[in-house]
């Protein structure tokens, strides 16, 4: 044996992840979680079909078990954090060690020895016209040029300031107007009655620790509060739908459906939780947002037991940037979004055994809801002509009754 990581959800522990011999990582649940009565979910991933806790785990390898993996970041951060603690950033049990205080929901990783980055100012907060500054709440470091240049998707780094903790997004190299984008999907999301977090386009020089901002084409990032901390720093568990479906990151993409979905919330979540999704599902179409992986779909336990859909994230249209998108997943065996139609929601009810006419009756107010509120409110976004000329030209292209 190597190396022990204790798990705990906020201050319960949960379980222990050991590192054995060949970079190998097993975990267990404690004795005293797994006859607790009470006992908070750690994610669906370990309740089988009866309900039941599942306790027996074969070790993995450099991975670690789904669950585990996905709450590491991926791509240019991984490898910045990796390489600033000085681990590989393939090795994801070291990873997790050096990054247990702060991860995603209520989830700790925690050893006598663990690495610990958290920043230390020394002293008062650094502020600018009475406000703190967005800082980095992971490494607080600088961040360097090549992993900002070099991420397509603009790179998303954790951040404390304005009395919160938040996911701030920088802009993209390659795709302009990203954070005015997904700021403008949000909006009118929530007009729509879709749960939003809070979010504000912060200007890049309120963000302290960034290289020199002349790399930068826009001048904005996009701030979002983070839904997984209570205002006094507690936490509350989350766990995106890759973790609920023991999905790797690399599979975010594949293997679960759309209907795989509806058919779980509505047998965990019931009648809000189902149309809570086809409202979401209705306006990814209608964006056009070709990104809603299993990553971008979360549950939220606000008493630690009980899950539901977690406010909406990552709304982007993406068609702007890529005419011929499609959806993330599969909706009734297709992923095209001018394919859709009214029957493809009604296979869906049919084929997850859902109330067809809640299905097919959401999906209908939340079509004439979205087009409404786009009308409404598009001339108000900060998105350039074009960009609202390519959104308009894809909603007329769909094939979803209007």
């Amino acid at each position: 044996m190597k190396g022990e990581l204790e798990i705990l959800l906020g201050e319960i522990r949960v379980g222990t992840l050991t590192l054995l011999e060949g970079d190998r990582a097993i975990f267990y649940f404690r004795e005293d979680y797994i006859n607790k009565v009470q006992r908070p979910v750690l994610s669906q991933a370990f309740i089988n079909m009866a309900g039941e806790l599942m306790t027996e785990f074969r070790p993995t390898r450099m991975k670690l078990h789904p669950f585990f993996s996905n709450l590491l970041p991926e791509g240019h951060l991984r490898t910045y954090l990796a390489e600033h603690g000085g681990v590989k950033p393939e090795r994801e049990y070291m990873l997790l060690q050096l990054l247990g205080d702060d991860l995603p929901g209520a989830v700790i990783a925690s050893s006598d020895d663990n690495i610990r980055y958290a920043e230390k100012s020394g002293g008062e907060a650094e502020t600018i016209q009475g406000e703190q500054p967005y800082r980095f709440s992971l490494a607080g470091v600088q961040l360097k040029f090549s992993a900002i240049l070099e991420s397509k998707g603009g790179l998303t780094i954790p951040a404390k300031g304005v009395g919160g903790d938040w996911i701030v997004k920088l802009p993209s190299q390659n795709f302009a107007h990203a954070p005015e984008n997904e700021w403008s999907m949000l909006h009118l999301a929530a007009e729509a009655g879709i749960p939003v977090p809070e979010t504000h386009l912060v200007p890049l020089d309120k963000i302290k620790n960034l290289p020199d901002l002349g790399i930068f084409s826009d001048k904005n990032a996009l701030a979002v509060k983070r839904f997984d901390r209570k205002e006094n720093g507690s936490r509350i568990h989350i766990e995106d739908f890759a973790q609920v479906y023991g999905q790797y990151p690399k599979d975010k993409y594949g293997k679960v459906s759309y209907l795989n979905i509806a058919k779980m919330l509505w047998t965990l979540t019931g009648e809000e939780g189902l149309v809570d999704f086809i409202r979401r599902l209705v306006f990814t179409i209608i964006i056009g947002n070709g990104d809603m992986h299993l990553k971008n779909w979360s549950f939220v336990y606000h008493d630690g037991l009980t899950p539901t859909l977690s406010p909406a994230y990552d709304f982007v249209s993406t068609v702007p940037y890529i005419p011929n998108d499609t959806l993330a997943l599969t909706l009734s065996h297709t992923k095209k979004f001018g394919e859709i139609t009214e029957k493809h929601f009604k296979k869906l009810a049919e084929k997850a055994e859902l109330p067809v006419f809640l299905v097919v009756q959401t999906m209908r107010e939340a079509i004439d809801t979205v087009i409404s509120v786009w009308e409404t409110h598009r001339s108000h976004y900060e998105l350039p002509k074009e960009m609202i000329e390519r959104f308009n030209k894809h909603i007329s292209s769909l094939s979803l009754p209007k």
